[in-house]
């Protein structure tokens, strides 16, 4: 007992030592505020005095007064910088926008410039392809199945403004798109068929013997006169004379070589077997570059102009045949290079 006795004391001692603290503490306050109180209701005199010499005006305030009319100006004049410290920056900002805004613009304008650019080029593209497909025989699409069909453009070119405001050049660029893409599948087939034919041209005598396109006609195929008898026969193939010899012979179609010889009236000649039944024969050469069996592509130096076996000047002998029958060559050969003058004297010099 004497132990919990002793305790409730140190208790009550602590309590009214805090009690006595906290009594002295709101004394002070109650006394700071007292003393602020009457600090402020101090009146202090403001005095203008004109230099003019006239009444002087006196301005009483408080302390409390004058505070608050400073903490007020304070106010107004960090408000005031503030806001003009935004207005400016918001001024800065609107400034950068409208610049973005002209650059904005005339980025539309080229757009809308390419894109009409791209819409012409397009319509060209459209008729170039129909023409194409025309001519190789794969009809176009007609413009009333252009919604279901590809390669025109019909509906594309009559294109209106968006009734919600959308700009009419995004639409275009889409109806481009939709036609490009309906275009590949026509070129894919354009493309099979050029390679088709020109694997065929490989294949069938259609360019000119003499290497280069040099050269011209001395005597066309068919009814003409014996340049040795002065009788009229019929000449199996065409002779292409340069007024020299030594010029390269090419073969004219991809094939093998059956013959490479001499006869009294081809001379040295060479025979070719092509493809789908044609035969050629190059005469009157000089020199052979190829040996039977070899196989050759076209346009591939066979041998040289020459003047050998019935000849009456330096050329070439060319026949075409098909199975067993003599064919014209002109009616295959597609001769890029525009012959001599035939009308010149000497234009008939070299015959068989």
């Amino acid at each position: 007992m004497p132990s919990l006795n002793n305790h409730k004391k140190k208790e009550n001692a602590a309590a009214s030592r805090f009690s006595v603290k906290m009594g002295e503490f709101w004394k002070s306050v109650r006394e700071f505020f007292a003393r602020l109180q009457k600090k402020g209701r101090q009146r202090l005199t403001i005095m203008l005095i004109p230099h003019n010499e006239k009444k002087i005006f006196n301005l009483q305030l408080s302390v409390f007064a004058l505070t608050g009319i400073l903490s007020v100006l304070a106010i107004v004049i960090f408000a005031s910088i503030f806001f003009a410290l935004r207005f400016s920056d918001t001024t800065r900002r609107l400034s950068d926008r409208s610049q973005d805004l002209k650059s904005s613009k005339a980025e539309l304008e080229a757009m809308r410039s390419e894109t009409n650019q791209l819409v012409t080029a397009a319509k060209r593209f459209e008729i170039a392809l129909s023409g194409t497909l025309t001519r190789i025989g794969a009809t176009p699409s007609k413009a009333s199945d252009s919604a279901s069909q590809p390669g025109d453009l019909a509906s594309f070119f009559k294109t209106d403004d968006s009734s919600q405001g959308s700009v009419s050049e995004v639409s275009d660029l889409k109806k481009v798109s939709e036609y490009l893409d309906r275009s590949v599948s026509p070129l894919n087939k354009l493309g099979s068929l050029v390679a088709n034919q020109k694997s065929v041209l490989s294949e069938i005598p259609n360019i000119w013997p003499v290497k280069g396109g040099v050269g011209h006609v001395s005597m066309y195929y068919g009814q003409n006169e014996n340049p040795f008898t002065g009788q009229w026969y019929i000449h199996k193939g065409i002779d292409i004379s340069t007024y020299r010899t030594g010029d390269p012979i090419v073969s004219t179609a991809d094939g093998r070589v059956v013959f490479v010889g001499y006869d009294e009236s081809f001379g040295n000649n060479v025979i070719i077997q092509h493809s789908h039944g044609f035969y050629t024969r190059y005469g009157h050469m000089q020199s052979f570059s190829v040996s039977k069996g070899q196989k050759v592509q076209q346009g591939q130096v066979i041998g040289y102009i020459g003047n050998t076996g019935l000849s009456t000047g330096p050329h070439c002998h060319y026949e075409v045949h098909l199975g067993t029958s003599v064919i014209d060559p002109l009616k295959f050969l597609n001769i890029r290079a525009t012959a001599s003058s035939a009308a010149d004297s000497g234009a008939s010099g070299a015959k068989d």
